[in-house]
């Protein structure tokens, strides 16, 4: 008889549980991962509200870390009992969309995200890491399980809307919205050299951490139009990149409305719940002939990319932890994915313990 575990699933649309599933076996090119700490993600309450179709009783979660539990007999270079962090995107690294660079579009469009969508997911005391010898990095000793899960997701994706931006050093750059992913782009153009960085935040919290993680200036939407304010802010200029990290068509609309002629937009919201097209101001875009890019993406995925976090962490350079606003236990877990789905307690991340 197998060995049981806990794992946190979507029953039905609206609905999730706790449930207990046989500790999984390792195919042959796969790992079985026994966790030790995870975040819950907005995209797993996107997931949980209907926006993805997803199987009943399929597991939740894609930002875990934890030890090896058990290797496929085709996996070297770890061992059992090692720390490894697994990134939220798991690319084949075979297809010719992973061939050509695309590794979150593994075998398709948003292909590389497997966890939930095509597999089950990691919120679970145990889980199964695919093509494992691409997708599995050491954690180092002095990286803490608390820190290196930022890695997973929210640092990769955070990091990528500024590179999708092509941000050049000391170029403005304006961050619509200041949740995990998009604090994450406000660290990563930090990094980048950006001469000025413009954060869109309305609640006071997320402001704080916004300037703690490198804004230089706060624009408050609900004390009037982020564009007239970001303009007013740029002498009427406008910035040189946009990182649009909300999902709502307005937001899409302002990042375009708001970079210069030749300026770079990069969108790395979810757009899934907003069933409202996205709309181009043909003025903001110069009837389509201004020079201005528009770039989108997925969290890339894949062993070099984590390595690399792995080591801005070590250095001191990227600390994303004061983002977590709350810990608890897997015993805890509907509680802590309650809150996240409602926004209280003025939660940004949660940090679940195993």
């Amino acid at each position: 008889m197998s060995e049981s575990m806990r794992a946190f699933v979507i029953e039905e649309v609206g609905r999730t549980a706790v449930v207990d599933k046989p500790i999984p076996e390792p195919g042959p090119e796969e790992a079985i991962v026994r966790t030790t700490a995870a975040l819950i993600c907005t995209s797993d309450v996107h997931t949980v509200k209907g926006a993805l179709p997803v199987p009943g009783g399929r597991t939740l979660g894609h930002e875990s870390v934890g030890v090896v539990h058990r290797l496929g007999s085709a996996v070297t270079g770890f061992t059992e009992g090692q720390r490894v962090l697994v990134g939220a995107v798991t690319p084949c690294y075979r297809c010719t969309y992973c061939q050509r660079g695309f590794t979150s579009q593994c075998g398709g469009a948003l292909g590389g995200y497997k966890y939930t969508t095509q597999m089950d997911g990691n919120m679970a005391e145990y889980f199964v890491v695919p093509a494992a010898a691409a997708n599995l990095t050491p954690i180092p000793d002095d990286v803490p399980d608390a820190k290196a899960v930022y890695a997973c997701d929210m640092l990769s994706t955070g990091f990528m809307g500024v590179e999708h931006s092509y941000l050049q050093f000391g170029e403005t750059v304006a961050i619509f919205a200041q949740g995990p992913v998009g604090l994450s782009a406000t660290i990563g153009a930090h990094l980048m050299g950006a001469g000025q960085i413009i954060a869109v935040e309305s609640r006071p919290e997320r402001q704080a951490l916004a300037k703690q993680f490198g804004a230089d200036l706060i624009v408050d939407f609900s004390q009037g139009d982020p564009v007239e304010q970001i303009m007013d802010l740029t002498g009427g200029v406008g910035v040189d990149a946009a990182v649009e990290a909300f999902g709502f068509p307005q937001t899409f609309e302002a990042c375009v409305r708001v970079t210069k002629a030749g300026g770079r937009v990069s969108n790395i919201g979810y757009h899934g719940e907003n069933p409202a097209p996205l709309q181009l101001p043909l003025d903001a875009f110069g009837l389509g002939m201004n020079d201005k890019a528009i770039h989108t993406g997925l969290c890339p995925g894949g062993s070099e990319r984590m390595a690399r976090l792995m080591r801005l962490m070590q250095s001191g350079r990227v600390d994303p932890t004061p983002m977590t606003t709350h810990t608890f236990g897997f015993d805890e877990i509907e509680l802590a994915f309650d809150l996240m789905s409602t926004k209280q307690d003025n939660i940004i991340k949660p940090l679940i313990t195993f």
